[in-house]
């Protein structure tokens, strides 16, 4: 039978924390309504850093106790990003975070928008040579 090592069990122990304090609730949050028909979806950023380390002291050869030397620590840091706003079969995504710090962090968030524009540009062209060959008609 295989003797049980403290330091490993007290490893385990605060994993076992931290699983219970971290889960996918906590990255994308339960959903909030609004009266007028909005759903509200929180999502958040979880960083996190574990680290643990010990030792056993005593005398081995001498048949002595052994007395265990150890330590464990757990960082754990929950920020928000952004909301998903789901209103009328439309999702759009409002983020939470500070502005872009660099060049292709602005590219990045314009996007949405220049998709929405173009699509609306041609929507519209569209529809006006819809018109004009109805009234060529």
């Amino acid at each position: 039978m295989e003797k049980k090592n403290p330091l490993s069990s007290m490893l385990q122990e605060g994993m076992e924390k931290v699983r219970a304090m971290v889960d996918t609730n906590t990255i994308v949050g339960e959903p909030i309504n609004t009266p007028d028909g909005v759903t509200l979806i929180p999502i958040s950023k979880v960083s996190m850093g574990f680290g643990g380390g010990g030792s056993t002291f005593g005398n081995k050869n001498a048949g002595g106790d052994e007395h265990l030397g150890g330590a464990l620590g757990t960082g754990v840091k929950i920020e928000p990003v952004a909301f998903l706003i789901v209103k009328d079969g439309y999702v759009r995504v409002m983020p939470v975070a500070l502005p872009a710090a660099s060049t292709v962090d602005r590219i990045v968030e314009m996007v949405p928008d220049v998709v929405d524009k173009v699509g609306d540009f041609f929507s519209k062209k569209k529809t006006e040579s819809e018109v004009e060959n109805n009234d060529l008609l």
